[in-house]
């Protein structure tokens, strides 16, 4: 099997932390020459020195805060001054706050949809043109398995997620032709920032201890544990190598099981 991505160049988002970094260090470890994109520089930095790297790789970093298009559009020129063509790109971006559907405000939706639609969108226009010339693409999304089922108190990361799905899979069927494939990651509950702040969140307004909410959460789970983010970042990289080339336009869930839809 096909899994190296020597000479390939990839761009993974939020990539200083939790999945997004994960994936980072597994494309690297897999040949890529790996961009980082993130709002933190002293992040950047550290996840950078972390990156396994050959003597013919190189790697680099761009700052971009995804609330403030205008940075996304700057960081894209660099990106695409230092790397050259963009052959494998990962969005991957923080959910929105919790909260129900019904209680949130327009701004909340309209924050979300440009976080993760219009930015994922931005990227991809300006990275196709080179996946194109090299009849070689990978757009990588991770999402959520709210995209099968929502999930309780996260109206707006539903929403936005679900859209986020339909338009991967709407461009999936347009650049399939060229050697580019767009697929999304489904991942559960995963040892993540994020998923600390949901626990602590779940404990309080039920009234129980964290430890408690998180031995709840797990006995939910068939697998009986949350994922770690490497465990995630291994589909990423079989996703983004030559042996998933007749993969497109799929969503493949990394939960363990908890998933109650087929």
């Amino acid at each position: 099997m096909d899994i190296r991505l020597d000479h390939k160049n990839a761009v993974v988002c939020g990539s200083t932390q939790g999945i997004g970094k994960a994936i980072a260090i597994e494309l690297a470890g897999l040949g890529a020459n790996v961009f980082l994109l993130a709002r933190n520089e002293a992040s950047l930095k550290k996840t950078l020195n972390e990156l396994p790297k050959e003597s013919d790789q190189k790697h680099g970093y761009a700052i971009a805060d995804f609330n403030h298009p205008e940075e996304v559009n700057q960081a894209i020129g660099q990106l695409l001054e230092d790397a050259g063509d963009i052959h494998i790109l990962v969005n991957n971006s923080g959910g929105p706050p919790p909260g129900l559907a019904s209680e949130a405000t327009s701004e909340d939706f309209e924050l979300a949809f440009r976080r993760h639609l219009v930015n994922n969108q931005q990227l991809v226009q300006a990275f196709v043109p080179g996946m194109k010339k090299a009849a070689y693409g990978r757009i990588i999304n991770v999402i959520s398995t709210s995209v099968k089922a929502p999930i309780p108190n996260l109206g707006v990361s539903n929403t936005i997620r679900g859209a986020v799905a339909s338009w991967a899979k709407t461009i999936s069927n347009e650049l399939g032709g060229f050697g580019i494939t767009v697929n999304n990651i489904l991942p559960g509950l995963t040892h993540t920032a994020r998923l600390e702040s949901l626990i602590e969140q779940n404990a309080q307004n039920s009234g129980v201890s964290i430890e408690e909410m998180a031995k709840k959460m797990k006995s939910e789970i068939p697998a009986g544990r949350f994922a770690d983010p490497e465990e995630t970042a291994a589909l990423a990289g079989f996703l983004a190598g030559p042996s998933a080339a007749y993969i497109n336009g799929t969503s493949i869930r990394v939960d363990g099981g908890k998933t109650p839809s087929i």
